[in-house]
């Protein structure tokens, strides 16, 4: 079983910062890539930023410039970094990964994590 656990949500007034944290634990054989994706209430869920192995990232053009994404392999987990924040950047943030585990080594499944909120409001 695998699971993904994210912290560093809350409210944050326009133009700050927050730093999202997602942690994948259990019977994991290899991650391919780890990302993040949010959705603004009454939208569809869409994509913020991803991280592939080898490090090549990809941005949303909305947030290119203002959020970094990072990972630390060790550790299987993946980071947000969110400057310049903006009241249309509030939803929910979703923590995603592609990966294999130790039952199923030869076939990658993408696994997400329950969701953190968002508020960029003053």
């Amino acid at each position: 079983q695998v699971q993904l656990v994210e912290s560093g949500g809350g409210l944050v007034q326009p133009g700050g910062s927050l730093r999202l944290s997602c942690a994948a634990s259990g019977s994991i054989a290899r991650i391919y890539g780890m990302g993040w994706y949010r959705q603004a209430p009454g939208k569809q869920r869409e994509l913020v930023a991803t991280t592939a192995t080898g490090s090549s990232t990809n941005y949303a053009e909305s947030v290119k410039g203002r959020f970094t994404i990072s990972r630390d392999n060790a550790k299987n987990t993946v980071y947000l970094q969110m400057n310049s924040l903006k009241p249309e950047d509030t939803a929910v943030y979703y923590c995603n990964a592609r990966l294999t585990t130790y039952a199923h080594p030869t076939l990658s499944a993408d696994y997400w994590g329950q969701g953190t909120q968002v508020t960029v409001s003053s």
